[in-house]
């Protein structure tokens, strides 16, 4: 039970590695999204805009329409009119390029309403870009504080006869790639799902053999795409080639929605979404060079940089342990306690002193965080390690923040007598529940008296 609560919590933003969706996945159950998102693990994949989804495509011989991304208003319009191409008749969709669902319906800080524009004349295009550029984008993914918008996508607006979706991602019960596919696509997958499962087809992949043309067909069909017309041929085609990229670029995931039909037979990817394993940055830096860090969390930037397995949630108490296991627990524990932690970081079973003066770094930095807990159990990791790390912090950084420290394990005694020696005063206990409940009292203290203007922070043995 104390795993559950942990999830539903306090780990809303850790999400699956290597992007395995779990047999349970709402795409291959047909169940509802749960509003706790994720498997409480860290992030394994790189995901890019749209512009950048639209190029890879492009170079997989995927059909999409034309398109052009822009960073300036004037380069937005120029754009416009080079996809228009003098045709009064063809209308081409601005796209404020941010990493979030929802654009359609977000607003801006400068308070301009929705990402997503039909522009008519170049000059729309201008104008709304004016709008977008240099602005955060605020949608329902986003949170309050929003996403900066520093580039747009100009795309021809596409006249289609039907809407579909498809998508290509990881299937944990299968240990390989699985191809969800849906004849009726253009809006949210999760409630189709949901309302009308018996649309929704899964057809698992031998990533071995790859996608035959039996597949494809099969798919195809499914999709509604007549074997008597062009789009039949044009569907499993398009079906290949996407196979082809997700294995080729190492993806985690390829989502086109909507895949549409024209009135031509034609079948396109409209819009799309494409996640690239972490793992494989060594091997496809040509698609990594694309990762843009200003739509990330910079304490997560941050913290990669030196190996630590950092990801930010919305409480008070920071913690700083090692191993993803126990700081799942001391979440826990600090949820029943009546706390909110702050932060999930593990900082490993081999850290350095470095990466634990870092870690610090980071969790003092937080203007959340109003204490922090420290709990380590020494067995690869040294706790005298971990104590050195805690001290070089404190004496570097001006450490102001409370701390709750439990150490057991490896070298504790040791790392004891640094903390006695210190100079610092820390509240040290042998017990998790103990501690747990010591870093809540304190962060309480801590943020009552910031709100009255009155100052907490670490002192002097002496003082």
């Amino acid at each position: 039970m104390a795993s559950m609560r942990v999830v539903a919590g306090c780990a809303r933003a850790l999400r699956n590695p290597r992007g395995l969706v779990a047999r349970n996945s709402p795409l291959l159950s047909g169940k509802p999204i749960s509003a706790t998102g994720g498997a409480g693990q860290q992030v394994r994949r790189l995901n890019v805009h749209e512009y950048v989804s639209m190029q890879i495509m492009a170079e997989h011989d995927i059909d999409i329409p034309a398109s052009k991304m822009a960073e300036t208003p004037e380069d937005a319009e120029k754009a416009c009119a080079e996809i228009m191409g003098g045709n009064a008749m063809k209308d081409v969709v601005i796209k404020a390029q941010v990493l979030s669902g929802g654009r359609g319906r977000g607003h801006f800080d400068n308070g301009f309403e929705s990402g997503v524009h039909m522009c008519l004349k170049p000059s729309d295009a201008k104008h709304y870009a004016s709008e977008m550029l240099g602005q955060k984008l605020i949608t329902k993914q986003t949170g309050e504080d929003g996403l900066p918008c520093d580039k747009v996508l100009l795309m021809e607006r596409m006249y289609m006869r039907r809407e579909m979706y498809l998508s290509i991602m990881m299937d944990r019960g299968s240990q390989g790639p699985v191809i969800v596919a849906c004849p009726d696509g253009g809006t949210s997958i999760e409630d189709l799902a949901e309302s009308n499962p018996e649309l929704i087809m899964k057809e698992e992949v031998d990533i071995m053999t790859g996608l035959t043309d039996a597949q494809a067909g099969k798919i195809a069909e499914h999709l509604k795409l007549s074997s008597d017309g062009p789009s039949y041929e044009a569907g499993k085609t398009l079906l290949k080639n996407m196979y082809a990229m997700f294995i080729e670029r190492d993806c985690t995931l390829v989502e086109i929605n909507p895949l549409a039909e024209t009135p031509e037979g034609r079948v396109m990817a409209c819009d799309a979404k494409l996640n690239f394993d972490d793992n494989a940055e060594w091997r496809q830096k040509d698609t990594f060079q694309f990762r843009d860090y200003t739509q990330e969390d910079t304490r997560e930037v941050e913290a990669a940089k030196y190996d630590l397995n950092y990801i930010g949630l919305t409480g008070n108490i920071g913690c700083m342990v090692n191993g993803a296991g126990l700081a799942m627990s001391t979440m826990d524990i600090i949820k029943l306690k009546g706390g909110d932690p702050a932060n999930f970081l593990d900082v490993g079973g081999g850290a350095t002193e470095e990466q634990v003066q870092k870690a610090f770094e980071l969790l003092n930095a937080d203007p959340k965080v109003a204490t922090i807990l420290v709990n380590i159990f020494g067995g690869i990791m040294r706790c005298d390690v971990i104590a050195s790390g805690v001290i070089n912090a404190a004496k570097s950084i001006g450490m102001k923040k409370p701390i709750v420290i439990r150490l057991q394990g490896t070298n504790v005694e040791q790392a004891n007598e640094l903390i006695a020696n210190s100079g610092f005063k820390m509240i040290i206990s042998n017990d998790l529940d103990d501690a747990a409940e010591k870093a809540v009292a304190v962060a309480e203290i801590y943020s009552q008296a910031t709100k009255v203007g009155i100052d907490v922070e670490l002192q002097t043995a002496s003082a």
